[in-house]
């Protein structure tokens, strides 16, 4: 009798890297918005039936759990969990040579399931065995942690450890090889390295890089600096000293790549040379160079991306969100109703403006009662339900700009004054070790302090998957406020746009595609400004408070048929694009079988 499932898992033809994936609320093997796509990613193919397999690394200790004291100081504590509850140890070992030691890495399987039953594995990469020495088992401890050496020995195991994994798994079929960021930039090396011991050679030529670059493709998540990891080269050579695979691969980080990847004008001999110089390895490079196809993650990260990139051709596939996972339980029943089949056709959700209003707002108000009860449950607060309420979710750094709207609180109170109330929801993580964020959430907990009853704001600690859920579904109006051009795509705006929430945002992202003003929402600044130049902080604040006061505020309050004609073209136009579903089909299309 034929082996169904290995036959299954030797015709997988593309494989997924992600540093992180979101999966589950409880399952801490994420920390923010690239987890979160790479989740809705694997669930689409999943509901298409694409097919693929998905590498990240297992993370014991998770991100962190965050706690704020009544000052706003952010306190991190360590996640434990149960690796049992929600995956399935593979019995296949590999390892890998890190400074000299071989590590052995195992790996966990968890299986997402498509609406018509079909599976995609994912596998988690874990080196906490008894074989591996104790500074080696920790290696995939925690998420985006640890000094430069612990981070580049994670890549490490993500790019080489992984690609020897899913060989270990009997995937033999795989014929793209997409990488998320330049974590798994050192995938395309250990590629190099099979080209070359196929053709029993010492060496790499221009055959194999080509050969290679057919079969990755990159995808660049941001255009901020600190997303693109760079190594000094003395870890570089400590983390590899003595790999005969790396060493007959140095000239991918030392001569033909080397102004690329290293960005140094002049060639160096060996690894040792290099090191003397003080070069870096640029993963952003390295993955760029070894890929036959990169993209931006919304038309003008596309732009960005060229800009800085200058030299190499690089296309735009706008990011989406898995509708079904994103939709609350309310709008999920509402179009169970009216929109057929949706599920496995999130363009047919245009159908939304057939929706009854009346309904609309329904299946709105049971989203806000869902949150309010989760916030009174988390603080203790009994917010109206009554009064317009805006949130605010993202990772808390500075060029996501949290504290915009809390430029002037005396023209805020003016607002209020003026046009009615309204209420803040605020949440996110500031990285530990980004004491900038961390004093943004301080400032937001001073202006608590300082409006006292004048306009009610809340900031819910530990964001995670379950309570984005109920932000971005419960409140009347997403704001969003990054520094232009910095905010690649974003995608809490689309999953508002799908519960019927219209965003007010800068535009930046994947905004300035989704934005009609009056229509799915509005803008901030502006509205000319839409290819990336940098705007003025204060003049911004003042458009928002425009906004809010003589157009958004009235408009809920005195014109509420206009106010969810608002809402209904949110989810028909912006919910009906901007899913993984239409995203996955790009990349089908253009990249994995291109």
């Amino acid at each position: 009798m034929k082996d169904f499932s290995a036959i299954e898992t030797a015709l997988r033809s593309i494989a997924y890297f992600t540093m992180e994936i979101a999966l589950e609320s409880s399952m801490p093997s994420y920390s923010g918005g690239l987890g979160v796509l790479a989740g809705d990613t694997i669930r689409a193919g999943a509901d298409m039936k694409v097919p693929m397999v998905a590498v990240s690394l297992l993370y014991r200790q998770g991100y962190f759990s965050q706690r704020l004291d009544a000052e706003g100081a952010q306190l991190e504590e360590p996640v434990n969990w149960r690796v049992e509850d929600f995956l399935k140890e593979e019995p296949a070992r590999i390892s890998i040579t890190i400074e000299e030691r071989e590590v052995e890495l195992r790996c966990w399987r968890y299986d997402a399931k498509g609406v018509t039953g079909y599976n995609i594995p994912i596998y988690f990469l874990d080196s906490d065995l008894p074989s591996n020495d104790l500074s080696d088992r920790l290696l995939t401890g925690g998420l985006y942690r640890g000094d430069r050496r612990y981070r580049l020995c994670q890549e490490t195991i993500l790019g080489i450890g992984g690609v020897r994994m899913l060989r270990a798994l009997g995937y033999s079929s795989l014929t793209r090889f997409h990488m998320n960021e330049g974590h798994a930039g050192l995938l395309g090396l250990e590629l190099l390295n099979e080209e070359v011991k196929k053709a029993g050679r010492r060496s790499f030529n221009a055959e194999d890089v080509e050969k290679v670059r057919q079969m990755c493709l990159f995808t660049t998540h941001t255009p901020v600096p600190a997303g693109h990891d760079r190594f000094p080269m003395s870890i570089v050579h400590k983390v590899f000293c003595h790999r005969e695979d790396f060493l007959n691969m140095q000239d991918v980080f030392c001569a033909k790549f080397l102004n690329e990847v290293l960005q140094e004008n002049r060639p160096f001999k060996t690894i040792e040379e290099a090191v003397q110089a003080g070069t870096t390895l640029n993963m952003t490079y390295l993955a760029l160079h070894l890929s036959g196809y990169v993209n931006g993650v919304a038309k003008l990260h596309g732009e960005t991306s060229r800009k800085m990139f200058s030299d190499l051709r690089i296309e735009s596939i706008t990011n989406g969100i898995h509708a079904v996972t994103w939709a609350a339980p309310a709008f999920r029943e509402l179009f169970d109703r009216y929109i057929r089949g949706w599920r496995e056709d999130n363009f047919s959700l245009r159908g939304a403006l057939g929706i009854p209003s009346g309904e609309i707002w329904s299946a709105h108000a049971a989203a806000k009662h869902r949150l309010f009860d989760l916030v009174r449950v988390r603080t203790g607060l009994s917010l109206d339900a009554e009064v317009f309420t805006i949130g605010f979710a993202r990772r808390a750094t500075g060029y996501k700009r949290a504290g915009l709207i809390l430029s002037d609180l005396d023209r805020l109170k003016d607002v209020t004054a003026k046009s009615g109330a309204f209420q803040l929801i605020f949440a996110g993580k500031a990285h530990p070790d980004d004491s900038g964020g961390k004093e943004i959430i301080r400032e937001i907990f001073r202006a608590k302090k300082a409006l006292g009853k004048s306009l009610r704001i809340v900031y819910l600690d530990e964001y995670n998957m379950d309570l984005a859920a109920k932000l971005v579904s419960g409140v009347d109006l997403w704001l969003n406020t990054p520094q232009i051009p910095l905010e690649a795509s974003g995608t809490s705006g689309m999953k508002a746009a799908l519960n019927g929430v219209p965003s007010l945002s800068v535009l930046d992202g994947w905004w300035v595609e989704g934005h009609i003003e009056g229509k799915t929402g509005w803008c901030i600044g502006d509205p000319s400004h839409t290819h990336g130049e940098r705007t003025d902080g204060k003049a911004e604040a003042e458009s928002l408070y425009h906004k809010l006061e003589n157009v958004i505020l009235p408009l809920f309050y005195n014109h509420r048929e206009d106010f969810v004609s608002v809402m209904q073209h949110a989810i028909a136009l912006n919910g009906s694009f901007f899913h993984t579903q239409r995203m996955l089909q790009q990349y089908v299309t253009n990249a994995y079988f291109r």
